[in-house]
């Protein structure tokens, strides 16, 4: 049983009432959004995670992607990065895993963390086809659906499933004026595979039976962009919307049989464009949590995407965007550190707060009324407690020694809060 039946019969689960509590809201509120189809709690039936809800009214949740790669491949490296993920606030952390023992390394994530575990299992289809039948194009409609069937019963709460790419929009990719083509690797997997065999996409053709693995595990499906934008040229173009409107219908099937489901999103977008984009969304896919890469608001600033993306995520969150996937310093450059994990997910929070500052959701206020009333008051510890990061402002505070306690070293005695506070 999903947690969206449970809801559509009215039943409060422990997870729903978990993140009414988590939330501060009422649960009957959960339990119309779930219903609805506008919130998601991914948990797998299998999964060892803790509640988390992600959609309409509810906090501004970040996923923080890690995993290996053919070229750099430590188990217990992701697994660290993961543990720093979620210290720093991550809601969520998808493993993205592509080397040797990237079984490993899923089975020692999902061990070590309690948040909810996403993948996408394309990648296992092609790491298999790449290791058996020689390359990933020689995988078939088998191989992806034993890799969703595989990750659902290894406990996974969501998975990425490029159901949206079909022939007719590969054309149009290739009639059309991108610059960067395809830049989603699961995305171009599988237009690789269509444009070798001329068939149509096995996801796409399966997701009826899809659809019944999900129900089974209470997976929650998040449909993917496969044709999201790699450039601020390429955004909000043909291939792009016509995704999303065929993700919409698939948002439709999913819910008929209380299948959970969110949609992905861009990407690399002008700031002009993000809010149409987030406004499109929202209309041509009923509401469905929306969960955006970024997004990036310039193609200028390698090494630092985490600010070009938090600038974007800030401006997505506030204009209805549910969930925000991170995006770290070595975006386009190499697979992150532990240092780039943390300030990825520290520019997503930033984002995260600003949004839901905007849109008024439950307790963002309160938060900066809350840090507003400690830096009057000079309450230093206060402040630190009360930022995404405790560490970098307490060694900031430390760099040179105080003697006052109402003061630092940037006005000192000339304070404009001290100077108001002893004339008045």
């Amino acid at each position: 049983m999903t947690q969206m039946k449970e809801a559509l019969k009215g039943n409060i689960t422990d997870e729903i009432k978990s993140v009414a509590e988590t939330e501060g809201i009422d649960v009957q509120n959960i339990i119309k959004g779930l219903a609805s189809g506008r919130i998601v709690i991914p948990k797998n039936i299998n999964g060892k995670s803790r509640p988390v809800g992600i959609g309409k009214g509810l906090k501004t949740k970040i996923n923080a992607n890690i995993g290996s790669s053919s070229e750099l491949e430590k188990v217990e490296w992701e697994v660290e990065k993961a543990k720093v993920a979620v210290k720093y606030g991550a809601d969520t952390i998808m493993d993205l895993s592509t080397g040797p023992e990237y079984e490993k390394v899923l089975k020692a994530i999902i061990e070590t963390v309690n948040v909810p575990i996403g993948t996408v299992p394309i990648y296992e289809a092609g790491i298999t086809a790449s290791n058996t039948k020689g390359a990933v194009v020689n995988m078939d409609g088998d191989d992806m659906l034993r890799a969703i069937e595989n990750q659902a019963k290894a406990g996974v709460d969501f998975v990425t499933v490029h159901c949206g790419i079909t022939m007719d929009l590969i054309n149009k990719v290739k009639n059309s004026n991108r610059i960067m083509g395809i830049v989603s690797r699961g995305g171009s997997f599988l237009a690789a595979w269509i444009l070798k065999n001329q068939e149509e996409n096995p996801l796409f053709k399966n997701y009826d039976y899809i659809l019944e693995i999900a129900e089974e595990y209470d997976v929650t499906l998040s449909l993917g962009d496969g044709l999201r934008p790699g450039c601020l040229h390429d955004a909000s173009d043909v291939p792009q919307i016509q995704e999303l409107v065929t993700l919409g219908e698939l948002v439709g099937k999913a819910r008929d049989k209380g299948v959970q489901v969110m949609v992905e999103g861009p990407g690399h977008v002008p700031i002009n464009q993000i809010k149409a984009n987030i406004d499109i969304q929202k209309t041509i896919c009923k509401d469905a949590p929306f969960y955006v890469l970024g997004p990036l608001v310039t193609d200028l600033a390698p090494g630092y995407d985490h600010i070009t993306s938090a600038i974007g995520g800030a401006i997505a969150a506030a204009s209805g965007a549910d969930f925000l996937c991170y995006v770290t310093p070595a975006e386009h450059l190499a697979i992150p550190n532990i240092d780039d994990v943390k300030e990825g997910v520290i520019a997503s929070k930033i984002a995260a707060e600003a949004g839901d500052i905007a849109k008024g959701v439950n307790g963002a206020w309160e938060r900066e009324v809350e840090m507003a009333v400690a830096r009057k008051n000079f309450d230093w510890q206060k402040q630190f407690e009360l930022a995404f990061d405790e560490e970098k402002p307490t060694k900031c505070r430390e760099r040179k020694h105080i003697s006052e306690q109402d003061m630092c070293t940037m006005c000192g005695e000339f304070c404009a809060l001290r100077l108001v506070r002893d004339n008045i």
